[in-house]
């Protein structure tokens, strides 16, 4: 044993400071080993839609149906369907069923029947906590619950049958019957998924999601690889005012303004007296809105008019970073000053176009970029509105905490939208900041300064950082993008499709390339014979005919119309992957009708899975990450203990 060994396992000895304390740990890591490998649930592009998403991760994409019917097969299948409900909603579920056990008895029995319900409600979860939880880790199956829970779950979970009836009995009697509904529903759902990987884009769109990030901050085991719709909400939320701009003007454009000034107590009235003042008298032609939100006529004029003032807002702020940061190569997007006001049209890559709305009564033809008074006044006010939302601060705090560009696990490499390509399949050089990097360095060098625009010590750095999250919103060399450009302005004023047309990176036509994936999979250290990649960003056309599963099931594109805008593209409500001990398999959802239903009549999403790859055998906790990192621990307790017999190493 050399001496750098030796002085290893004398700071090992301080943790396991005898031959039985470390062979005991060794005996609980191999049996860890053994165990059947976790389930990792893969979801994208949710975009605001709370209830489906929440649905979702509540019933672990199936998981949660599957151990119930494992658990109590004897139930009919009706039962198990409002055990399944139950484990979702607990205490929605508990409300409703001892109401209607309550109404169904009558006056004088209902505590008597809502007890009765409660009871073999209970009984029930028990079995299924049993069922899912044998063999597991019982600190960290137990760990999230009360504290005055937990003596009452270990018992529950392995005393004998007469004492676990004895305090569910008690339990109901004491009236915390429905807590611990809740503590094994959450028990249950945490053993049937064990990590949610989120890759990107919980904003926009949809009408919650600050309650999706509400959950996702409840859960035990997630992290996030950041969307291109999520970046832009972390720039805002630093005053950055290219993303602020976006971020508003699309909260009006899909009527969901209530997210900023409900959920996030954004005061817009400032922006809202001056919308209505400047653009009084403008029909605002080309501003309807999308998805045709379901609102009073004041408040559509309202969030038209809004959408109309953060748009031009949009283009003025954009410009002056455009200029600012000359290496980002977006000077194309400059436009204001291409438009012809007395023709009505504009000039884009040379070609002239008849505009759809010619109505600019705050763009000075001399100085076209030029804010306003008024505007000036808007945009300081949304700046201290964003960085003075205590909510939307720690929902940015979270994303910085579980969140980064991309994540490596268990042989997949999950990021949102790509990995920047040229033509030829070469990895594409994009110039950050005077540094041209491409593939995972790229990544590396972008993530640096999101981390930076937060926290770094120097101005500069952080100003570069928040800047540079603008940039991953829209910019044609991000990897959260992936198109050659943002069409915002086009959208709006062009009718021509051809001017609109945003063209995709290579990226994505070169996916069932194995050169060129083989050439990915390397540049990110993983082995190219075995690595998969799940990606979402680009709605898949699922009623079309596309396929999301490319390159033999090397490729995985997840993007399947969570949100309910993108649904009639994709003719289906969703994608998930689900890899557990059994392989690898593909979900695709159809739309839950509400969470009241699913609740009241135990509805649930249906799903078609489809298995993208089965294991020969069942998969175990040795052939994960956390099983190499667990078997080296396992190599040093060994020569921990050979240290301890030869008496080169003291026992404590």
């Amino acid at each position: 044993m050399d001496a750098a060994e030796k002085r290893y396992l004398e700071l090992l000895s301080h943790t396991y400071p005898t031959a039985a304390d470390a062979s005991a740990q060794l005996i609980q890591l191999q049996a860890r080993l053994a165990a059947p490998k976790p389930t990792e649930l893969y979801a994208s592009d949710v975009h605001g839609e709370f209830a489906a998403f929440s649905h979702i991760l509540r019933n672990g994409c199936g998981a949660v149906r599957a151990a119930v019917a494992a658990a109590l097969p004897d139930l009919a299948l009706a039962e198990q369907d409002a055990v399944v409900t139950l484990i979702c909603y607990p205490r929605r579920k508990a409300a409703f069923e001892q109401g209607e056990s309550a109404a169904a008895a009558g006056a004088a029995d209902a505590a008597d029947a809502g007890d009765a319900w409660l009871a073999t409600a209970l009984e029930r979860l028990v079995a299924v906590a049993a069922h899912v939880a044998a063999g597991a880790d019982r600190a960290a199956t137990l760990s999230g619950l009360p504290q005055d829970l937990v003596p009452v779950m270990e018992l529950l979970l392995a005393g004998a049958a007469p004492q676990r009836a004895a305090a569910l009995a008690a339990a109901v009697e004491t009236g915390r019957g429905v807590d611990l509904l809740e503590a094994l529903a959450q028990v249950i759902q945490s053993q049937c998924v064990s990590q949610v990987h989120l890759v990107g884009d919980v904003y926009d769109r949809g009408p919650a999601p600050d309650a999706i990030m509400d959950e996702l901050m409840e859960h035990p085991a997630v992290d996030v690889q950041w969307g291109n719709h999520d970046v832009v909400w972390m720039g805002a939320a630093l005053g950055q005012r290219g993303c602020i701009a976006h971020v508003v003007r699309n909260c009006a454009r899909y009527g969901n303004l209530s997210i900023l000034e409900d959920a996030y107590g954004i005061n817009l009235r400032p922006l809202a007296d001056f919308a209505l003042r400047a653009y009084a008298d403008d029909p605002c032609v080309a501003f309807g809105l999308k998805g045709s939100p379901d609102l009073p006529p004041a408040e559509l004029e309202l969030n038209v008019k809004i959408q109309k003032a953060m748009a031009i807002l949009q283009f003025k702020v954009e410009a002056a970073l455009i200029d600012e940061y000359p290496e980002f190569g977006l000077a194309d997007r400059k436009l204001l000053d291409k438009i012809d006001h007395d023709a009505g049209t504009v000039v884009v890559d040379g070609v002239t176009y008849e505009l759809t709305d010619r109505v600019f009564p705050t763009v000075d033809p001399s100085d076209p970029f030029a804010l306003t008074p008024d505007e000036e006044a808007v945009m300081e006010s949304l700046e201290q509105a964003f960085t003075g939302s205590q909510l939307l601060q720690r929902h940015m705090g979270f994303f910085l905490e579980r969140g980064s560009l991309y994540r490596i696990s268990n042989g997949t490499l999950a990021l949102h939208a790509c990995v920047p390509l040229n033509p030829d399949g070469t990895l594409l050089q994009t110039n950050v900041f005077g540094r041209v990097c491409a593939g995972r360095a790229l990544y590396d060098e972008m993530q640096r300064y999101v981390y930076a625009a937060f926290d770094d010590p120097d101005p500069a750095m952080c100003k570069r950082g928040r800047d540079l999250l603008w940039y991953l919103w829209l910019g044609p060399g991000s990897p959260l993008f992936a198109k050659s450009k943002m069409a915002t302005f086009e959208l709006y004023l062009i009718a021509d499709k051809a001017a609109r047309k945003e063209v995709k990176n290579p990226f994505y036509s070169l996916l069932d390339d194995p050169a060129v994936l083989g050439r990915i999979f390397a540049d990110f250290g993983m082995d190219p014979a075995t690595a998969r990649l799940i990606c979402g960003h680009v709605p898949v056309k699922v009623k079309d005919g596309e396929d999301p599963i490319c390159a033999d099931g090397r490729v995985l594109r997840i993007d399947g119309g969570f949100s309910a805008a993108y649904q009639k593209t994709t003719g289906i409500a969703g994608m998930t992957v689900v890899s557990d001990a059994t392989g690898v398999r593909l979900a695709t959802h159809q739309p839950l009708e509400s969470t009241a239903a699913a609740v009241e009549r135990n509805l649930d999403v249906v799903s078609e899975f489809r298995v993208v790859q089965e294991a020969a055998a069942p998969l175990t906790v040795a052939q994960t990450d956390e099983g190499r990192e667990l078997m080296a621990l396992a190599d040093d307790l060994r020569a921990l203990l050979a240290a301890y017999d030869s008496g080169e190493i003291q026992q404590g």
